[in-house]
């Protein structure tokens, strides 16, 4: 089972503050070190304002050095497809081959208003975003000295040398996404509850299919619908990685738990519910119930990025336990 740090700079982080988790996560041990791609906070100030996702990712691809780094998730409303191609492939190289791409249709209204971000229909921004996985897979499989083109309902691209390449996908480049992923480059993560579009866009183009916030009876369903997607193609559903991503509060006294959950102002029997959370024997319980639903990998959602020694008892205390799992 692998773990990963999962953070919402949203909610108030300066770059510093990112790179500070980021280090010690490598230097912990942990698989990689994911952020939210939001611009605005929910509930909360924000203090001091957003940092861009891709910007963070860029300087940690520069001061860090093992560690993968990605999104979960960036919104296909935020930037256009061609760009984002470009932009991911560079800090992929920046990186030596540690980038990952989530990315999703974008839900969060309030801050697409706030920055003028046009925020189409639901089911508009679906077309976009399998556009968006059509275009950025496009450009990064075409051969070196090839042309690519799209003609699409919401973007179109001519002639386009689809350059740069990103490392991963490279020949003798070891990557880390599986023989059976269906395009060359970065991984590509997909997640969420839809029932039926949502499946089949992991089918088509994702390494990584991820359970947001939900129960272990219910990411095992969402799993189901996604492996029958990828049979439906004729893709081995086994290609994909399936992940889980849980709120993290851990303590080894009930004070050090409360204080924990205090300082993200939840209350610990709601996260012993809905999150990684209690002792950290609880954790691994857990966790354990994810990889019996099919789940191979976690990432734990940390709020507050000041404590980290929340990070060391999870490295100390928890990863062990799961390392043959």
């Amino acid at each position: 089972m692998q773990l990963r740090i999962f953070t919402e700079p949203q909610q108030g982080a300066t770059y510093d503050d990112l790179a500070r988790v980021a280090v010690a996560a490598e230097d912990l041990g942990f698989d990689a070190f994911f952020r939210s791609d939001h611009y605005l906070a929910m509930n909360a100030p924000g203090d001091p304002g957003p940092t861009d996702a891709w910007l963070t990712l860029a300087g940690l691809a520069r001061d860090t050095t093992r560690i993968r780094l990605g999104t979960l998730v960036t919104s296909a409303t935020f930037r256009y497809p061609g760009p984002l191609a470009i932009g991911v492939a560079q800090v992929d190289q920046m990186s030596g081959g540690r980038v990952e791409l989530g990315l999703g249709a974008g839900w969060f209204a309030a801050e697409h208003a706030a920055y003028g971000i046009p925020f189409p229909p639901l089911g508009e921004r679906f077309d976009r975003l399998e556009e968006q996985l059509s275009i950025i897979t496009g450009l990064w499989a075409t051969p070196a000295g090839d042309r690519f083109a799209f003609d699409g309902a919401h973007y179109t691209l001519s002639d386009s040398p689809a350059l740069p390449k990103p490392v991963q996908g490279m020949p003798g480049h070891p990557s880390s996404m599986s023989a059976a992923a269906p395009h060359p480059g970065p991984p590509i993560i997909i997640g969420g509850q839809g029932r039926v579009r949502t499946p089949a866009l992991a089918a088509r183009f994702a390494a990584e299919f991820n359970v947001v916030f939900e129960q272990p009876d219910v990411a095992e369903t969402r799993v189901a619908r996604v492996r029958q997607a990828c049979e439906r193609i004729g893709r081995d559903p086994s290609g994909l990685v399936y992940s889980a991503a849980l709120v993290l509060c851990t303590g080894r006294t009930d004070a050090e738990l409360s204080a924990r959950a205090d300082a993200i102002g939840r209350e610990v029997d709601e996260l012993r519910l809905n999150g990684a959370a209690g002792t950290p024997a609880e954790v691994v319980e857990k966790i354990e119930r994810y990889r019996a639903a099919g789940i191979s990998r976690i990432y734990l959602q940390v709020l507050d990025l000041s404590d980290l020694d929340h990070l060391a008892l999870v490295a100390d205390k928890v990863a062990p336990h799961l390392a043959s799992m």
